[in-house]
């Protein structure tokens, strides 16, 4: 099956593109928006509409294989590829890159997005949205053309040992609505939660950490008071995007010493802390991650570390798991171009004994969800992100239920 026409139009994302620079640098929230200057190039505003791409392949026999290029919320920061405008690149995808896929055959994936994925236009590679984008769209068109899910396509051409396709594991996040939506995953039984954005520490942390640990407390309390039942036990999963660097001095033993203050304010909850440090370059924030691990693992203080900033490719999350820089890796699915990258670094996460969390950002779309989640599903992930969107509801009623349906159709062919 071959592709003999591509269409694209400009998307809407589930979120917003936001300046972390700026918001680390204390800008102020004025109702939804901030307050202040951009400090990374690109923006306009600190907080900014998120846009997508849509790329339409249409197939020979008239179906429609659909992707979307979608950049993270915080673009431009931790080592990524700049601002995602989608009346920037569509000219670009239309004059570069359509003439080429038109007449591709699409009967197999993986080295189509290889293809695709290394693609260097005037010497430089694409944009890691459209690389995204582009190989989404590759791997629903394989999957309508062989009459399979993604998940079953995924598992077929990696060679995945062919067990029961399982339900992957959710986290739900909240955005700065760490209560109200902490209540919905509760009562909708999420496997991890709140995600509670944690992203400025005078507000958000407390400059000793004060703030978040009152937040444990009461996520604490508030599950053992909403459950239905003592065999709901989810996982407290916190970002808190560097901010526990910042308020301990990036001090190793300080840190561990406050995590297993949480440990306890947690129980019998299972605790995870992602991004605790960001050190401004992969090599020191790696350095600080493997560290923490280290000294966590060495006192058995039951709590997880998981890395997110500056681990963004796939050599990124190679490198952090060679070095053991984490209990859990972030494939922070936007930031590694093509999804093939995706299917690799979630492999070898699992291969590595660490955890593989199939991520992404809330400023997605549900094209991008959806085939992440079919990745997910495949690679055996030990969780996978709700999204996009930090309504709570929206991310995980898409994810959710495309797992229920995956797991059942691909389990009924078995």
């Amino acid at each position: 099956m071959k592709i003999k026409q591509v269409i694209l139009s400009k998307s809407y994302t589930g979120f917003y593109f936001d300046d972390q620079k700026a918001i680390k640098s204390g800008a102020k929230l004025d109702g939804f928006t901030y307050l202040g200057e951009p400090k990374t190039p690109g923006f306009t505003n600190i907080r900014q509409t998120g846009e997508a791409i849509s790329i339409q392949l249409v197939l020979e026999d008239g179906s429609v294989a659909v992707g979307d290029c979608a950049a993270v919320q915080y673009s431009g920061a931790g080592g990524r590829d700049p601002l995602f405008l989608a009346n920037e690149f569509i000219p670009f995808i239309e004059t570069q890159i359509s003439p080429l896929l038109i007449g591709e055959d699409v009967s197999e994936f993986k080295a189509l997005a290889l293809k695709y994925d290394h693609l260097q236009v005037n010497g430089q590679r694409l944009h890691t949205a459209i690389r995204y984008g582009i190989t989404q769209a590759l791997l629903k068109a394989t999957a309508i053309t062989n009459k399979l899910t993604m998940a079953e396509v995924i598992r077929k051409e990696y060679h995945i040992a062919e067990k029961e396709y399982l339900p992957v594991p959710v986290f739900t996040q909240s955005g700065d609505d760490r209560y109200n939506n902490a209540d919905k995953m509760i009562i909708k039984q999420a496997d991890v939660l709140p995600h509670a954005l944690i992203n400025h520490v005078e507000t958000k942390l407390g400059n000793h950490g004060e703030l978040l640990l009152e937040y444990v407390t009461w996520l604490r309390n508030r599950t053992l008071k909403l459950r239905k039942s003592e065999q709901y036990n989810p996982v407290f999963h916190i970002d808190t995007y560097g901010t526990v660097g910042i308020a301990f001095n990036n001090d190793i033993v300080k840190m561990v010493d406050y995590f297993a203050t949480l440990e306890i304010a947690a129980k019998p909850f299972h605790l995870r802390i992602e991004g605790p440090v960001d050190a401004g370059n992969r090599e020191d924030t790696m350095i600080a991650l493997r560290d923490i691990r280290a000294l966590l693992d060495q006192r058995k203080i039951d709590v997880e570390i998981v890395a997110d900033e500056w681990c963004n490719t796939l050599e990124d999350v190679i490198y952090f798991a060679d070095n053991k820089a984490g209990h859990m890796l972030q494939v922070k699915t936007p930031d590694l171009g093509g999804v093939n990258n995706v299917v690799e670094a979630l492999l070898y996460c699992n291969q590595m004994n660490i955890g593989s969390y199939c991520g992404g950002t809330c400023n997605e779309t549900n094209i991008s969800s959806e085939a992440t989640t079919n990745i997910a599903i495949a690679c055996h992930a030990t969780q996978c992100l709700a999204k996009p969107g930090m309504g709570c509801d929206e991310g995980f009623m898409i994810v959710k239920n495309e797992i229920n349906r995956v797991v059942a159709l691909a389990n009924s062919r078995r």
